[in-house]
């Protein structure tokens, strides 16, 4: 690469030595003159000589322009011509080793600009559309987006633009350095150009004239040096380095801003004060300027995006200002990508090198755009115009670029400015489209390898197999997962890697630096595409596998955050992946909420080991879906050594481990009650004494339960207390205790529905927070060491007389105030906790005249997907679930409300029979009466 700069600087060194060639006298008379007076002649003779030489000297120096001075002889004309025979000295910048050299035939002659300057011809008027319907789609789009903007963005017009703060003021005390690019191949716009960059109202501080692989490099060459600036370099090559050089170039400025121009634009005197008083606003510091900019195109009601060259389509996109459809700027307007001019700092030049460029033939414009938001979150726009005024415009001979042939007319440099567009936009470049037609979409499936795409296979394909449920896949690409391959493992044609329609997303996450050993560039790149994809999209969920590499999840979390409209990163074990497929069936809203909630496992137990190590056993094989699930060890104070052994012993992979036991024995009653106490309205307690054993599928059901009924926004229940891992086999709050099957009892509705009981359960049941504060203040309130002491007395009920048992004062403060539980309902009662019926406190007592019969507690454990069985194999809506009494008998969430009103036996009197006592869910104290 050749770089001079104009022959003002050239060496006095070299200039010395030229003088000294004629004022030394190299000649030497060949013998002795011996005439005094032929020596003194001959002396005035060279004196002359001397004085012609060093005049003749003087009109050769490419400072002076022949031009202005008077002819005063034949010499001068001789000296003009001479010109041309004098090496102009090459001056080595840091672009070039010192020790490199040109050869003279290389140097362009010093001439003046009017004497080797050529200028386009212009002789056509500006292109016109009389396309009806063409304009009227144009103008609408354009309407549209205009309008989206000064709504969102606040787009000001060049006035208010200049109007405001900037630190780079023309009055202020700071003048920036601009550095202009000017890049040349056989154009004849290049003194234009000039001309106007030489009067600008803000001067420049260097041009840098770019010539790679010119045919016309000497012509350009000369006209550089004619200016006779020395802060107009000329820059060359015999390598056409195309359109990604000068943004090279760039990197080496040393001035504040870059102006990089196409040699089609020739801009307005104003506009380097123009730019540069923008860019140093606030609000635009972090953006590229441009006077031409491009919208990328719409989506299509097939659901397709177009070709952004596609004629008579509205969704086609815009050309922004577009003179044929009579469109100009009078505000400042965000485009997609810049064309023909980009200003910008100088800094924000390097993100156009983060990623490889899709194609180096092509494209620099939208490469750049794209980069600067994906990494530096900058926008693209193109600067308001006074169409009075032509000195404020940017290109103000727009119709040069009809002049010569331009890279979009040809199909195959379309087609590949189309498929880098796409690849920009499936990889998370927010276009105005998405800014302006945000979607929303249920789940968004992140794989890095092609295991992990076969992983997440069968949940991708159950979400978009479900009807009104929206998901699609972003895979790495690359080295690491080929989205061919990737379509291969999920059955799909390979073209969808192609199509302009979302399915698939390849974020080439290689495209970062190529292959690299670094976790950086994988972070980047996941973090930078995602974000995008995120941000387009508004997924409720964000789902990989849990195993996947800590980088990637690192970058997913980062980019799930970003998104104010809540979407969660969901981790999920290889294994429960195919048995969360309900997953899919739960709303939009319900969703984002997937880990809100916090589960923890609390069990009671005493001196009964092995039969505390069966429920560990069965607690360490279930499915927990990478939630975080806390456990806790309740023991009285006669615990026994061996169960000591087992709490202290046992591994728990899935969250903290703790351990209480009490010092003073507190019984059953105290044991159970105290075992938890929630830490806030999103901690939820499962109690579990030791003589229980769960099913596999447990954790998988409250999931479900919890997300479906209590954490979907659309679903008001605030009736719901707990949720039941058990089915009773029998009422046992009535005295004969008559069995009871709860398939054969809803058969009408469906045989295998769940549903709602005012009967809490002790067998395995996960309560909630705001239910379970009210129970500690009722029971503190309540609690009488005699049974029949106690106030509540409900109506044939056996519980009136139960004796030590926490479960009354629950039941009674259920039934006061109309709370249910979410029972299961499966063949033969399977269920996702059983009872062992093992001798304890209650069972086989001394004291306990009730006989236990093992086989009318003990339920078979469900060991298969529970989802089979469901009513459309799914949870039905909460207003198709049956509710039942205290005794099992079928009684509206109303009904059951009225019932405890008119029992009127709760701790606050409520005198009108449609009120029950409120709670402050908080503390859970009574506060007032409330209707139902």
């Amino acid at each position: 690469m050749g770089f001079i700069r104009p022959p003002a600087v050239r060496s006095g060194d070299y200039i010395e030595s030229i003088f000294g060639e004629y004022s030394a006298g190299k000649t030497k008379p060949s013998r002795k003159l011996n005439s005094a007076k032929f020596v003194t002649a001959l002396t005035c003779l060279q004196f002359a000589f001397a004085v012609y030489a060093t005049g003749l000297l003087y009109y050769m120096s490419p400072s002076i322009d022949l031009r202005a001075k008077p002819d005063f002889t034949w010499a001068t004309k001789w000296a003009h011509n001479m010109r041309s025979y004098i090496v102009t000295p090459h001056v080595v910048s840091h672009y070039q080793d010192s020790a490199s050299f040109l050869k003279s035939e290389n140097f362009p002659v010093m001439v003046s600009p009017a004497e080797v300057c050529e200028y386009e011809k212009i002789d056509f008027s500006q292109k016109k559309s009389n396309d009806e319907k063409m304009i009227k789609m144009k103008r609408e789009l354009y309407d549209d987006v205009l309008g989206y903007q000064r709504k969102n963005l606040g787009s000001e017009s060049l006035e208010e633009l200049m109007k405001m703060k900037s630190k780079w003021a023309l009055n202020g005390p700071n003048k920036p350095k601009v550095t202009v690019i000017l890049n040349h191949f056989k154009r004849k716009t290049l003194c234009a150009q000039l001309d106007s960059l030489l009067h600008q109202t803000l001067p420049f501080h260097h041009v840098w004239v770019l010539a790679f692989g010119s045919p016309n490099e000497a012509s350009l060459r000369r006209i550089a040096g004619s200016y006779n600036d020395s802060r107009i370099s000329f820059i060359s090559s015999n390598y056409d380095f195309k359109y990604y050089g000068r943004f090279q170039i760039a990197l080496q400025t040393e001035a504040d801003l870059v102006y990089i121009l196409d040699d089609d634009m020739i801009p307005g005197k104003k506009m380097l004060q123009m730019l540069s008083h923008v860019a140093g606003t606030e609000k635009y510091e972090n953006s590229v300027l441009g006077s031409i900019g491009r919208i990328l195109p719409f989506r299509q009601k097939d659901f397709t995006f177009p070709s952004y060259r596609k004629f008579r389509s509205k969704e086609a996109g815009l050309y922004l200002p577009d003179p044929a459809y009579d469109i100009t700027l009078d505000r400042i307007l965000q485009v997609d990508f810049l064309s023909s001019s980009w200003f910008l700092s100088a800094e924000l030049v390097k993100a156009l090198f983060i990623e490889k460029p899709f194609t180096f033939s092509t494209g620099e414009d939208l490469h750049l755009s794209y980069q600067l938001q994906k990494y530096r979150n900058a926008g693209s726009f193109v600067l308001p115009v006074d169409p009075n005024d032509k000195e404020t415009w940017g290109d103000s001979e727009h119709r040069l670029a009809y002049v010569s042939e331009t890279t979009v007319i040809f199909k195959n440099i379309v087609e590949v400015r189309d498929n880098q567009w796409w690849k920009a936009l499936s990889t998370g470049y927010v276009t105005q489209w998405a800014a302006m037609y945000p979607q929303k979409i249920d789940a968004l499936f992140y794989a890095h390898s092609i295991d992990e795409v076969k992983a997440l296979g069968p949940l991708l394909e159950k979400f978009r197999g479900t009807v009104g449920k929206k998901a699609y896949i972003a895979v790495s690409g690359g080295k690491f997962c080929p989205c061919e391959d990737a379509a291969s493992a999920l059955r799909w044609p390979k073209v969808v890697c192609k199509e302009r329609r979302f399915k698939i997303f390849d974020l080439e996450v290689g495209a970062i630096l190529g292959v690299s050993n670094s976790e950086v560039p994988v972070f980047q790149a996941v973090y930078s595409s995602m974000k995008g994809l995120i941000k387009i999209h508004n997924p409720s969920v964000v789902i990989t596998v849990a195993d996947a590499d800590p980088n990637v999840k690192k970058a997913l979390k980062m980019a799930t955050e970003t998104n104010s409209n809540g979407t969660a990163l969901v981790l999920l074990p290889r294994a429960s992946i195919s048995k969360v497929l309900w997953m899919a069936d739960l709303r939009s809203t319900a969703l984002p909420n997937w880990n809100k909630m916090r589960v923890s496992v609390n069990i009671i137990t005493q001196n009964r080991a092995q039969s505390l190590l069966r429920l560990l056993r069965s607690l360490s094989n279930a499915y927990y879906l990478g939630d975080e699930i806390s456990l806790s060890f309740n023991m009285d104070s006669k615990v026994d050594e061996e169960t000591i052994n087992v709490v202290s012993t046992f591994d728990w992979p899935h969250g903290p481990k703790t351990l209480r036991r009490r010092i003073i024995q507190g019984g059953l009653i105290r044991a159970v009650s105290e075992s938890w106490y929630p830490a806030s309205d999103d901690d939820f307690g499962l109690l579990l004494e030791d003589d229980i054993e769960v099913s596999p599928y447990y954790f998988l059901w409250i999931k479900y339960a919890l997300l479906a009924y209590h954490y979907d926004p659309q679903v008001s229940f605030p009736e719901l207390s707990s949720i039941s891992l058990y089915t009773p086999k029998i009422v046992e709050v009535v005295k004969e205790r008559p069995k009871w099957n709860p398939t054969d009892f809803f058969k009408q509705i469906h045989p295998h529905t769940p549903y709602l009981h005012q009967l809490p359960c002790s067998w395995g049941a996960v309560f909630f927070p705001k239910q379970w504060r009210e129970f500690y203040v009722y029971m503190n309130m309540r609690f009488t060491e005699n049974a029949k002491a106690n106030p509540v007395q409900i109506p044939k009920s056996r519980t009136n007389g139960w004796q030590a048992s926490w479960k009354k004062f629950l039941i009674d403060m259920m039934y006061l105030r109309g709370y249910v539980s979410l029972y299961p309902n499966f063949p033969n009662q399977s269920s996702f906790s059983t009872n062992h019926m093992e001798p304890g406190a209650h069972i086989a007592a001394k004291d306990n005249v009730v006989k236990h019969n093992k086989t009318d507690f003990e339920v078979p454990l469900l060991m298969d997907d529970f989802r089979n069985f469901l009513p459309n194999q799914k949870l039905p809506p909460l207003s198709k679930l049956p509710s039942l009494n205290l005794f099992n008998m079928p009684v509206s969430l109303k009904g059951l409300k009225a019932a405890g009103a008119k029992l009127g036996q709760d701790v606050l009197r409520c005198n009108n029979v449609s009120e029950i006592v409120a709670v402050n869910h908080q503390t859970g104290l009574p506060a007032r009466c409330m209707k139902f």
